[in-house]
């Protein structure tokens, strides 16, 4: 009977844990405070991880949190052979993620869009003669 989550998934699911972990108590690099890993996707072969990882803050700075995780890559993968029971442990490649910092500016500019739509309607309704022409007698 075949299993239905499938082995590459559960891998993901227990690495982005035991990273997120590990991240937060084993590394004291203070380039990648406030991290959050959003995605790791585990190569079928299990030889390599690509972690995707999100940080409030300027982009620059996330560039330099990704920065630091890879410098840091080894270390992690060498205190991840304790915690998983894998034959091997993949090799880790950070990446940022930049979904949620384009869900963000998007969702600016909606809001933004709004607003100014809805001071373009205030000033029609306050200005003399203006308005929807709902309050001005029909014309016969």
């Amino acid at each position: 009977m075949p299993r239905e989550y499938s082995r590459t998934l559960r891998i993901n699911s227990q690495l982005q844990r035991e990273l997120s972990e590990l991240i937060r108590t084993e590394l004291t690099d203070p380039r990648i405070g406030g991290l959050t890993i959003t995605d790791v996707v585990v190569a079928h072969d299990v030889r390599n991880a690509k972690v995707s990882v999100s940080q409030l803050g300027t982009d620059e700075e996330l560039k330099q949190a990704v920065k630091a995780l890879n410098g840091a890559a080894g270390r992690l993968r060498h205190l991840l052979v304790d915690r998983l029971r894998i034959r091997h442990v993949p090799t880790l490649h950070f990446s940022a993620d930049m979904a949620l910092r384009d869900a963000d500016r998007v969702g600016g500019l909606i809001r933004a869009a709004i607003a100014s739509d809805q001071a373009v309607d205030r000033a029609d309704t306050d200005a003399p003669g203006g308005g929807t022409g709902e309050d001005e007698p029909a014309a016969s």
